[in-house]
């Protein structure tokens, strides 16, 4: 069983580069699973800021929907996974705009994903944002995602053997 740990975080709280600084302090082999996909010139810059952190060294790993698939082709002992990030895995499969694959459903991603990762080998760094601490959203759309997007990090946090709350850049250790 992989050695999982959840960080979770709002936006710009430093939950990648904690994350980043836990691949690097495994000492293992790490691939990078990137899930974001360039959709405009602010996100490509966003992107940048993240790929000019990262080691070098660290294999890339782009899969924007099929997540369980890509755990379990490269999962193994003696290397480190980081996925970076499921808020974004998770918007792209609701967002119609997003074009998800059609012979798919979120639903199916999801659940694929959940069982796959109790039976995966090495350790694994899974970065996600906490999106419930506000309102309720306006819009159906916001409100699925804010609710699914609380439903996941439940799940995986039940599944991970540490969790971690990032805020200003400091760690609140959950598990």
């Amino acid at each position: 069983m992989a050695d999982l740990t959840l960080v979770l975080g709002g936006a710009r709280s430093g939950k990648s580069a904690h994350a980043e600084k836990l691949a690097v302090e495994s000492g293992l082999d790490v691939r990078y699973i990137a899930t974001a996909q360039v959709y405009d010139d602010e996100f490509r810059q966003r992107i940048a800021h993240h790929q000019d952190r990262r080691p070098k060294k660290w294999g890339l790993i782009e899969e924007p929907f099929f997540l369980a698939g890509t755990l379990q082709k490269h999962a193994s002992e003696g290397r480190c996974l980081l996925v970076d990030c499921l808020t974004l895995w998770l918007a792209q499969w609701i967002c119609p705009d997003c074009n998800p694959p059609k012979d798919s459903t979120w639903e199916m991603q999801r659940q694929a994903m959940l069982e796959t990762l109790p039976q995966l080998p090495g350790k694994l760094i899974m970065v996600s944002n906490e999106v419930g601490m506000g309102i309720v959203p306006l819009g159906e759309i916001n409100r699925r995602f804010q609710d699914e997007q609380g439903r996941l990090n439940q799940a995986v946090a039940g599944l991970s053997q540490h969790a971690v709350f990032m805020a200003a850049g400091l760690t609140l250790t959950l598990k």
